[in-house]
C-alpha cells in the first residue's frame, strides 16, 4: 500500500513505518500519545512565556497560557484577564 508523505523530511518507508504503527495502536493509546504531545506543547510555551516575562508571577505566566488556548470572552470572564491588555 503506498502512503501519501506526510512531511517533506522523512523517507516514505520510514514513515509507512510509523503510519502502520499508529494503525496498530488501540484508541486508548493513541489518546494517550495526543495528551502527552499537547502537555510537551503546552510546556513549551509556558517555558517561552517565562522567558519573555520572567519577572511575572507563576499565576501570570499560567493565564497567559491559558489565554493561548481560551478565547478572549472566556479569559475576562472567568480569570479577569483580557489578553488584548496585557498581551498573552
Amino acid at each position: 500500500m503506498r502512503v501519501r508523505l506526510q512531511s517533506t523530511d522523512t523517507r516514505a518507508k520510514a514513515e509507512e513505518i510509523l503510519i502502520k504503527g499508529y494503525r496498530r495502536m488501540s484508541p486508548a493509546a493513541k489518546l494517550a500519545c495526543i495528551g502527552e504531545m499537547n502537555q510537551a506543547v503546552q510546556q513549551m510555551a509556558l517555558a517561552r512565556i517565562r522567558s519573555r516575562y520572567p519577572d511575572e508571577t507563576d499565576r501570570e505566566h499560567q493565564l497567559r497560557l491559558a489565554s493561548l488556548w481560551l478565547s478572549q470572552e472566556v479569559m475576562v470572564q472567568v480569570f479577569d484577564w483580557d489578553p488584548s491588555i496585557k498581551g498573552y
